[in-house]
């Protein structure tokens, strides 16, 4: 059975005022936040091996590569506000659409932005000792809820980061573009004086610690390439903003191809760089890698730098999730599974105001409740799982719409999107061995959406009949 081609016409109160440059520096800002500053000695205690690390960044850029190939598909076919949210839609209906719409509201995006938050606190107070997170102001009641600076300080980020974009998305732009330049800059300064004028040291490819099996070296790297997928989460980010990227047919599709190659190029040259400077037993896990490489290179004053530059690093990431992650609700709205306040759009700023402010608001409470690390430990996982039906989806839409106008099609189809899932399921399955709590919890949080996407359904049912 063949069904009706829909049309995906783009939103008629979002204005189309995000070019490619823009586009690129919106992906390229969200996804080069934290994690390339601090998963390196994550992996290391996972694979002892220079070679194999390097080799595990590789298969990270390999592989959002093809899934970005696949999104650049589904996002050119249908350059909509929300981006995967409408994707899973189309594919396999409003359930599994709002299960995603969930799960990103609730814990996957929210927790994000309250975790980049933090993060900026934490790096804040390496220049101001005062504001850090153990400066607690404030303690109430008999299991003592606690204030501290750094709370604020994240606080305060995230509101000035949503004022910035309910202003409008020219300004947030600008903003972006500026952040993701210096961090492009710094991160390459780094590299440049590391080659030049760092303590550098031979680096062994090739090395493997002759007491791991073969099965012991395949496990971790496959756990390896979950703490990859955190430093890569992100780079679907930019499809939620379709609705307002200009040409969103080319855009889009090499917005999606350049920001993968430029995030990976990064990240490999900085991986070297942290490889040269310490042999990879003294990285093995280390929290805050670039500091100690940094260190190692230059000597101790080069932590200040290191820190100044996770500072710009993780603005940028809080800005463009900020930016991004308000278009899913306001798609979820306009079909009734959100707040219908935030399908509005601001009829001065262009900007959808009031999901702005629901995330704002949701991501300081995550940020409050003093359960922040358990969400981010598990959001990883739900996002790989969502990744995996998005990227399936294209399969059920080519069958399920075959007319759609389709600009660009993904190259390598069916054999990239395949291996983009089958690599895909394996992270998740050593996810799911390495944290099962975590992520079963995870799955967990997904299901209780279920009875919540009834109960919702049955009162716009209600309401609709009300109105007949």
């Amino acid at each position: 059975m063949v069904h009706h081609v829909p049309t995906f016409m783009s939103d008629s109160k979002l204005i189309r005022q995000i070019g490619l440059f823009d586009a690129t520096m919106i992906m390229v800002g969200i996804v080069i936040g934290s994690g390339i500053f601090l998963s390196t000695g994550i992996i290391a205690a996972s694979i002892p091996s220079a070679g194999l690390i390097l080799l595990a960044w590789v298969v990270g850029g390999l592989l959002t590569l093809a899934g970005a190939l696949t999104y650049a598909e589904l996002g050119a076919a249908m350059p909509e506000a929300g981006g995967q949210y409408v994707y899973i839609q189309k594919a396999y209906g409003e359930l599994a659409a709002f299960l995603f719409g969930w799960i990103f509201f609730f814990a996957y995006m929210t927790g994000g932005i309250a975790y980049l938050a933090l993060a900026f606190a934490e790096y804040l107070a390496y220049f101001f000792p005062f504001l850090s997170m153990d400066n607690v102001l404030l303690t109430v009641g008999m299991e003592p809820f606690s204030l501290s600076a750094g709370e604020l300080v994240g606080i305060g980020a995230i509101a000035l980061f949503t004022l910035v974009n309910f202003i409008g998305v020219g300004l947030g732009k600008t903003i972006q573009n500026v952040l993701t330049v210096i961090k492009i800059g710094t991160i390459l300064v780094f590299v440049f004086l590391a080659f030049t004028i760092g303590k550098t040291q031979p680096m062994d490819i090739m090395a493997i610690p002759p007491d791991l099996s073969l099965g012991q070296i395949v496990v971790g790297f496959l756990v390896a390439l979950v703490a990859v997928s955190w430093a890569f989460d992100g780079w679907n980010n930019i499809n939620f903003v379709a609705g307002e990227i200009t040409h969103p047919q080319r855009n889009l599709t090499l917005t999606l191809i350049f920001g993968t190659l430029i995030i990976t190029a990064i990240y490999i040259l900085t991986n070297v760089v942290y490889l040269m400077s310490l042999p990879v037993t003294e990285i093995a896990g280390v929290y805050r890698v670039a500091e100690v490489s940094a260190s190692a290179l230059f000597g101790g004053p080069a932590a200040v730098f290191i820190s100044a530059a996770v500072l710009i690093s993780v603005l940028g990431a809080l800005n463009g999730s900020i930016l991004a992650g308000a278009r899913v609700y306001y798609a979820m709205a306009k079909d009734g599974l959100f707040f219908s306040r935030a399908a509005q759009i601001h009829p001065r700023y262009k900007t959808p105001a009031f999901a702005l402010f629901i995330q704002a608001v949701w991501a300081c409470v995550l940020m409050l409740s003093g359960n922040l690390e358990q969400v981010v430990t598990y959001t990883i996982f739900i996002a790989i799982v969502f990744w995996v039906v998005a990227v399936a989806s294209l399969f059920t839409l080519r069958k399920k719409y075959p007319d759609l106008p389709r600009p660009y099609k993904t190259w390598g189809y069916p054999v990239v999107p395949v291996l983009f899932i089958l690599a895909s399921v394996g992270i998740l399955l050593a996810t799911l061995v390495e944290k099962p709590v975590e992520s079963l919890s995870g799955l967990g949080l997904i299901a209780v959406g279920i009875p919540v996407y009834f109960f919702l359904k049955r009162r716009r049912n209600e309401e609709t009949k009300t109105f007949e």
